[in-house]
């Protein structure tokens, strides 16, 4: 069957992931009773995950005919002869609608309805809530007819956590039986020893009757024989002091050595520290100005045309670290900006990517410089971080171990009261449901 990119705005991205088979129409009946019938209706429904008698629906709508979907038999039809182009732009007005998120334009969006009976799209990859025209007939439909909430990957989960708890508590009952086993293992010597101290104390000892001693307990003999072993160790070794006066010397002259060193250890940390002390009230003050060049130079660099390439060599020989050159050119390319950031990344995603595949780490980097950007930066700026994020992963300049990383590390850091992390969560949630569904299949 051929697939087609859902999304009149995607048909010429050859690597787009979100596909749906092309349209495949029959005319049936004549005079009165001709009909249309759209053959692969479920098809196309299952691939925009919406129930194929929305779509059908929606062509009656628009077209001023009777539809119905048959549920049994999964047939489609529309009254009256149309041809498929005619059908095919109709469905492409119904993803616009109904299901592509008008934020990011991605198609893996949720219908949502509200309690005062509004209609809401609802985006799995940046989180934004798309309020749907409820002006349009089709609405209304919708609903008296509202979409089956999905539990499958609740319950997916919930079975994952059970198999997860199974291991633990089997592991924990294998540390048990495995200390009960050791313990039995010691108690055996212990008895054999029991036997023969009973066996020994029947016996007579020097003076005395066998009625006035008792046999000790074990307990007291391990004692006795631990403390015994120590008198021994200790009457083993031999303290000595040499008196001699060479010895005396000897130490005279190390105790000398070490108050010496001791004096000029002092003598050069208090200058190193100065230096120090110096350095760090010279770095506090020049920090600033440093990056204000760095962003200045970038702006120069890019008035002047310069590409992606000539300006990341351009950017290592500039003085400072990584971290404040790549800040100081998404700073630069991003300065002014107050809406659509992300289509401005897309935009200018070359600099970007030449940054990010550089050496180990440029993609954390990266992620670092928009976290400072945002929460720096006007309030749209932090409102777009997730679609800024998903257009820079679509584009393939980030990829997923690194967005992820720097989220788990963001919210342990000291920065985790930030409002960004909030943002980014759906982002990040689409993302590791997308993996453990590839996973699976």
């Amino acid at each position: 069957m051929a697939l087609q990119n859902i999304g009149a705005g995607n048909s010429d991205d050859a690597f787009y992931r979100y596909k749906m088979p092309r349209m495949i129409t029959k005319i049936e009946g004549r005079g009165n009773g001709i009909k249309t019938n759209v053959v692969n209706m479920v098809d196309i429904a299952k691939a925009l995950a919406r129930p194929a008698s929305y779509t059908t629906k929606y062509f009656g709508c628009e077209l001023g005919a009777q539809s119905k979907f048959d549920e049994k038999s999964g047939t489609s039809h529309v009254n009256g002869a149309h041809d498929t182009p005619k059908l095919a732009a109709l469905l492409e007005n119904f993803i616009k609608k109904y299901v592509q998120c008008y934020g990011c334009g991605n198609p893996e969006t949720e219908i949502l309805i509200t309690k005062t009976q509004m209609i809401q799209l609802k985006c799995a990859a940046c989180g934004f809530v798309s309020d749907v025209d409820m002006r349009d007939k089709l609405t209304t439909f919708i609903i008296k007819n509202p979409p089956e909430v999905k539990k499958g990957s609740k319950d997916k989960k919930a079975m994952r956590r059970a198999e997860k708890e199974r291991l633990k508590e089997g592991e924990a009952a294998d540390e048990e039986m495995k200390k009960l086993r050791k313990e039995v293992k010691k108690k055996v010597p212990s008895s054999s020893k029991n036997v023969t101290a009973k066996s020994t104390s029947s016996k007579k000892k020097g003076s005395g009757s066998d009625e006035d001693r008792t046999s000790p307990t074990h307990n007291q003999i391990d004692e006795k024989e631990a403390a015994a072993d120590e008198d021994d160790d200790d009457d083993d070794v031999q303290w000595q002091t040499d008196t001699s006066l060479d010895a005396a010397r000897q130490r005279i002259q190390e105790q000398l050595s070490a108050v010496t060193a001791d004096m000029v250890m002092l003598s050069t940390v208090e200058p190193e520290k100065k230096k120090a002390a110096s350095k760090v009230s010279d770095g506090s003050e020049n920090g600033g100005d440093q990056k204000d060049k760095l962003v200045g130079e970038v702006k120069a660099s890019l008035k002047k045309g310069v590409g992606a390439k000539e300006l990341q060599s351009h950017l290592v020989a500039l003085p400072g670290s990584s971290q404040e050159k790549i800040s100081a050119l998404y700073e630069a390319l991003f300065e002014g900006v107050e809406k659509g950031f992300a289509k401005e990344a897309i935009k200018k995603k070359s600099y970007l990517a030449v940054v990010a595949a550089g050496e180990e780490g440029s993609q954390l980097l990266l992620l670092h410089a928009i976290e400072e950007f945002s929460c720096k930066s006007t309030s749209n700026a932090l409102k777009e971080v997730a679609l800024v994020l998903k257009a820079l992963y679509d584009a393939d300049v980030l990829e997923e171990e690194p967005i992820v990383q720097w989220y788990s590390k963001g919210l342990k850091g000291d920065n985790k009261d930030s409002l960004i992390w909030k943002n980014v969560q759906p982002f990040i949630d689409w993302l590791q449901s997308a993996e453990s569904e590839s996973e699976e299949e």
